[in-house]
């Protein structure tokens, strides 16, 4: 009797550990469920974000400024000290040309007229090199002017007649012998402005060279817009002065007109430039179309080359300045 006591013993020993070894193992598989049920669940790591570098962003966009800033922002055609700069002798508080308000992300239209061309062909041929449009004012009477208008004809480009004006600081300031006066009768002015066209027959407007003195003569400007509409021409205000009467007495005669809104390089150097170029930019994408005006000096040909081609990619379209008078 005594082995089978011995056996059943045996059985309930191998039993309890296995008993033993499950319920220890229920109670790991419960412990580790309740651990995973129980910590709080942490948000995945972010992925690393590219840096804004300039690989990242396309077109880089032109400057703000080109210069230090200063603590009053230099007014358009006028020097940092307040002083006009040649060749346009002032500036008025800039009215933009102001079709409609655009909306943000519309795109603008940017017209640049290349005024005082005319001295060499050089000079056009740089600028037509850009491949964008622009549009070439020429002074009548210069050394090259019918060979640069010619020129442009051949490549397309825009003329205008860039008419001299006597300025407020005439006669010691210096005027083109064929620049109209504000002491010349209505004869004389008729006259000039033949002599005008038939230098640059190709024009297919005008705007004016200095002026700030004759652009304030109501009853001189009256003649000129006479002759301009009579010959199918716009005019373009360079704005050299904030009395001037033009673009207002144009509209009123039903000649089709426009207003600069930018002086680009009074200044020099490629920052200024630049800084002029963004303020143009800026006022088309807010108003849908500007006007700018620069000069054939070695450091604008070069800034334009360098900044123009950008534009499209920032919603600026380049055209020639017969699209935005009205």
């Amino acid at each position: 009797m005594t082995k089978p006591r011995n056996k059943r013993y045996k059985q309930r020993s191998g039993g309890g550990s296995r008993i033993a070894a499950v319920a220890l193992l229920a109670t790991i598989l419960l412990a580790v469920g309740l651990y995973f049920i129980m910590s709080p669940r942490g948000n995945p790591p972010s992925p690393p974000q590219p840096s804004r570098n300039a690989a990242n962003l396309s077109p880089t966009p032109i400057p703000e400024a080109g210069r230090p800033a200063s603590p009053v922002a230099p007014q358009p055609g006028v020097s940092v000290t307040g002083e006009a700069q040649y060749p346009h002798e002032t500036t008025s508080k800039e009215e933009d040309n102001k079709p409609a308000i655009s909306p943000a992300g519309v795109q603008g239209k940017l017209a640049i007229i290349i005024d005082d061309m005319g001295s060499t062909l050089q000079e056009a041929r740089a600028l037509a090199g850009i491949g964008l449009p622009l549009t070439f004012s020429i002074i009548p009477g210069l050394h090259s002017d019918r060979d640069v208008a010619g020129f442009a004809a051949r490549s397309g480009i825009e003329t205008m007649i860039h008419i001299p004006m006597q300025s407020k600081g005439w006669p010691q300031r210096r005027l083109e012998a064929n620049g109209l006066l504000t002491s010349m009768d209505d004869a004389a002015i008729r006259e000039h402005l033949g002599e005008y066209t038939r230098e640059i027959p190709t024009a297919i407007g005008v705007n004016n060279h200095m002026g700030s003195e004759f652009t304030e003569h109501e009853d001189k400007m009256r003649v000129v817009l006479e002759e301009l509409k009579g010959k199918g021409l716009f005019f373009i205000d360079s704005v050299t002065t904030p009395r001037t009467v033009g673009a207002r007495l144009a509209r009123e005669m039903g000649v089709k007109t426009a207003k600069r809104n930018v002086f680009l390089d009074n200044e020099q150097n490629g920052a200024y430039i630049r800084g002029q170029l963004a303020q143009a930019v800026r006022m088309a994408k807010k108003n849908g179309t500007a006007i700018a005006i620069c000069h054939p000096h070695p450091a604008t040909i070069a800034t334009l080359v360098e900044t123009l081609p950008a534009l499209a990619g920032q919603g600026i379209t380049l055209v020639p300045v017969s699209q935005l008078v009205r």
